[in-house]
Order: C-alpha cells, then sequence, then structure tokens
C-alpha cells in the first residue's frame, strides 16, 4: 500500500512537472549579467566637458592652456541627479578627449588638472562625479579618447604604454565602472605621425581591472556604435554580431558602415548590442549660441521610440556650460521628456487582458506571461512546434490605443526575425468582422516600440511570429 501511495506521488510530481513546462534552451550567444543590466537600463547620459566647453571648438588642437579649464561652480551632484530624476540608467565622462586634457590627475601626462590652476591643481572630474553618481543611485561610466593631439610620445610605439597608465589610473581609482567608452579616432600627434593602437593591452587592463564594465567600441566586445550620430536605431537590429565578417574596408563606403553596425548579424557569433549616441544640441560641447537649439521633449521622445524602441540603449550627450553645471534650457527639456514618456507609458492597456496562444509548454510559459508586466516571465511554445506563432489579447470592451511595445526574453538569446500584427475589425454595415493589419516588423529584441502614427479601437489584437531562428520567447506585449 506504501509504495502504491509513493509511486502515485511521484506520478502526480512528473504531471505536474509536464504542465508546468521546463524552461527552453539558450541559443547562440546571450547577453552577460552586466550587458543585461545595461540594456534594461535603456538610457544613459553622456558628458562631453573640458577645454572645448571654453573654447567652443569641437576637437581642440592640444595646445591650448590647461588654465583654459577653469568652471567656478562645477556641480557633479546636478549632473547625477538630473539623471537619475529623468531616468537614466548611468553618466559617462569624457575624462580625455583628443586635445589630450585629463580631467583628472592623469599620471603619464602634464595636460591636465593637475598642471592648471583651477582649484590649485588639486581639481578632480572624476573624484567628483563618481561620488555624485554613487549618491544619486546611477552608474558611472569613462570615455578615455585613445587620440591624443598633445602627448609627444603620440605616434610612438611609447605612447601605447603611456594610454594604458592612464588607463589603469582610471579604471582602479574611482569604484566600478558601467560602462568603458573607447572611440577609434586616430589622427596626427605632434611630430606630424598617427598611432597604431595596441587594443589587446587596452582591452587586457579592462579584463584585468573592471570586468564586469560593458566596452564600447566601434564594434565591441561589449556594445558597438549604431553607425550614425542622429538618435536612430536600424529598424532591424541584431544584437548578434561577428566583426570578423565585416572587412574594415567597408567603412570607407559612404553609409555602408551604418547598414551593418546598424542591423547586426543575424546569427552572429557574439552578443555585441548597438548603442545609439547623439547629443541633446548640434554639438557635443557646449555653446552659448546653441542654448537655444536644444532639442525639445517631442524630438527626444521620437528619438527614444527610435533608439530604444528598436532594441538599442540610448546615450545622450547633455554638456555642462563653462561654470560647471547643465544649462536650464537642458534641464527643462530633460524633464518635459521624462513626463512625456510617463504620460504616453502611463497605463498598459494589455495588462490583464485574457490571452491564448497557438501553443506552449506549459502554465509557467503561458500566453498570460505578455501581459503580466514582468519582464522575466515569458511565452514559450513547444519545442516541436513549427511557425507560425500566434497569440490573441482579447478585451471585455474595446481598448483604444496608438503604441504596442514588445519584448524578446533575451537572457536565452535573440530569435524572433519577422511578426506582423492585426486587429479586429467588428461587424458593420460595409464589412463582416475581419482582421486588419496595424504593424509589422523583423527584429524585436529588448524592447521594440511600434508608434502607428494614429489610434486604434479593437477588442481582440492578434501578434503573429512568421519566422524566428528557434522557438519564440515573448515577454512583453504592452499597448499604450
Amino acid at each position: 500500500m506504501k509504495s502504491s501511495l509513493i509511486l502515485l506521488a511521484w506520478a502526480a510530481l512528473a504531471a505536474a512537472g509536464c504542465s508546468a513546462g521546463t524552461e527552453p534552451e539558450a541559443f547562440g550567444p546571450v547577453p552577460t549579467p552586466a550587458q543585461l543590466r545595461w540594456q534594461r537600463s535603456e538610457m544613459n547620459m553622456f558628458v562631453h566637458f573640458g577645454p572645448n566647453t571654453y573654447s567652443g571648438l569641437e576637437w581642440g588642437s592640444g595646445r591650448e592652456s590647461s588654465n583654459l579649464f577653469s568652471p567656478d561652480s562645477l556641480d557633479c551632484a546636478q549632473w547625477a541627479g538630473l539623471a537619475k530624476e529623468t531616468g537614466f540608467g548611468g553618466v559617462i565622462l569624457t575624462a580625455k578627449h583628443h586635445d589630450g586634457f585629463s580631467l583628472w590627475n592623469n599620471p603619464s601626462s602634464k595636460h591636465s588638472v593637475a598642471y592648471s590652476a583651477w582649484r590649485s591643481g588639486a581639481g578632480d572630474v572624476l573624484a567628483e562625479l563618481s561620488a555624485a553618481c554613487s549618491e544619486a543611485g546611477v552608474g558611472f561610466g569613462v570615455y578615455l579618447s585613445p587620440w591624443d593631439r598633445n602627448h609627444p610620445y603620440y605616434g610612438s610605439d611609447k605612447y601605447n604604454a603611456a594610454y594604458a597608465e592612464a588607463l589603469e589610473s582610471v579604471l582602479t581609482g574611482y569604484g566600478p565602472l558601467f560602462e568603458m567608452w573607447f572611440d577609434g579616432a586616430c589622427g596626427e600627434g605632434p611630430n606630424g605621425k598617427k598611432q597604431v593602437y595596441d587594443w589587446n593591452l587596452f582591452l587586457g587592463k579592462v579584463r584585468e581591472h573592471q570586468p564586469d564594465a560593458v566596452v564600447f567600441s566601434n564594434v565591441g566586445p561589449g556594445c558597438r556604435w549604431v553607425g550614425n550620430e542622429e538618435g536612430r536605431a536600424a529598424e532591424t537590429n541584431w544584437n548578434t554580431f561577428t566583426p570578423e565578417a565585416h572587412d574594415a574596408s567597408r567603412s570607407s563606403v559612404p553609409g555602408d558602415y551604418e547598414k551593418y553596425l546598424g542591423e547586426g548579424d543575424e546569427g552572429g557569433q557574439y552578443w555585441i548590442p548597438s548603442e545609439v549616441d547623439v547629443s541633446i544640441r548640434p554639438g557635443w560641447f557646449w555653446r552659448a549660441s546653441e542654448n537655444d537649439k536644444v532639442k525639445s521633449p517631442e524630438e527626444l521622445v521620437k528619438i527614444y521610440e527610435e533608439s530604444v524602441g528598436r532594441g538599442g540603449v540610448l546615450l545622450l550627450n547633455v554638456p555642462p556650460t563653462v561654470s560647471g553645471r547643465i544649462h536650464p534650457n537642458d534641464v527643462a527639456s530633460l524633464k518635459g521628456f521624462r513626463a512625456a514618456l510617463d504620460s504616453i507609458y502611463a497605463v498598459n492597456l494589455a495588462l490583464g487582458a485574457k490571452v491564448s496562444v497557438s501553443d506552449s509548454r506549459g502554465r509557467n510559459f503561458s500566453g498570460a506571461k505578455i501581459v503580466d508586466g514582468n519582464p522575466d516571465t515569458y511565452w514559450a511554445p513547444c519545442d516541436d512546434c513549427a511557425s507560425p506563432w500566434t497569440a490573441t489579447l482579447t478585451f471585455e470592451k474595446p481598448v483604444r490605443f496608438s503604441r504596442i511595445v514588445l519584448g524578446e526574453y533575451i537572457p536565452l538569446g535573440q530569435r524572433i526575425a519577422e511578426f506582423r500584427i492585426e486587429a479586429l475589425q467588428p461587424d458593420s454595415a460595409d464589412a463582416p468582422e475581419s482582421w486588419i493589419p496595424v504593424a509589422d516588423g523583423t527584429t524585436i529584441g529588448n524592447k521594440r516600440i511600434l508608434n502607428l502614427g494614429a489610434t486604434v479601437s479593437t477588442t481582440a489584437l492578434r501578434l503573429t511570429i512568421t519566422r524566428s531562428l528557434a522557438i519564440p520567447l515573448l515577454a512583453e506585449l504592452g499597448l499604450y
């Protein structure tokens, strides 16, 4: 009798396991925990600050006096607090731009705050911003230009060691970095020669001292450039990318680099998502002449929906003035932007909708997971269920919306390659009940926003995934 009860108990557990379903296996490359945190934060703030703020130049010559840099009211707490208040996950500072001037006591250069009259050479912008970010609860990141128009070693073998020393100083002296930002700028130095960078050396320093920092460069390895500076990700945007598959000469073809960097590679070898950098002003550094040219909240919403809303991470530059504070016009625009996003995306009309799906692998992966508001739960079909896969939302009364938000469960890889969305058109005097197309697309990734440009009213919505590299894993379907 006892053995029969044990067998029945095991049978019940087995049945429960089948009905709950087992987690799908990962497909292809997947994000590291640091990359996942970075992608889910959605937005970071860029801060271009240095001698160019005072000279009005975008690229300084490197011959500027160290005394040119002289903020009289430096307020890094304002920068970090504004980032937190308006929804940015971190702040990245230009610790050294192409002119070579360093905003900290760079041990390998005499062109820095340590050799300026500002605060009698005792100032350190990196230290102040790192502390301010920690206090505000946002990440701290650093941009360190490899090009140096001031350093006497630039263009020789000695420079790589000097740059590595500067890099190590930044990596070890200012707490944890959430992102390390390298650009590929390479021009002539004071000796008229260009530098051959030792990227293996530089990246090795980051891995050694800041293994959780997401490393940006044109082609990764942590994240890649989107290919433009207009605040726009590609509509097809794969997080997977194989840098070796693209001949470097392709970047000389006008616009071609925007396509292959922007779109990434379907089935690419590495997880290298795109970062979308753009400035809130026409230039990267502050100029008084651009105080009336700050992007409006409406423009920033469009940028958000075409960057974050296409699976990228937005890096918005907000440069401080000569005083060391962010200008009131920039502050007002950012606050208006935050208010607009909060208004547009305040109520997800899909939450709690009744969901029916073509199939699922059990209750832990049912269609209801796409409308529960939790990014860590998702609908997953059976492994052997063929396309197309469908999810249909039905509502007790008509809902009116103008934006659809989709999200894949990217911890197990990016999969969805094509989809379409239809709304149910009710019976009318002119036509019987039917499904009408409202949107379609290719990739989804972490977040895909479809701005329909008009309001749709319906009692049912149907998502059809027509192509996926493996069974699709959908975490969100929201209506706003």
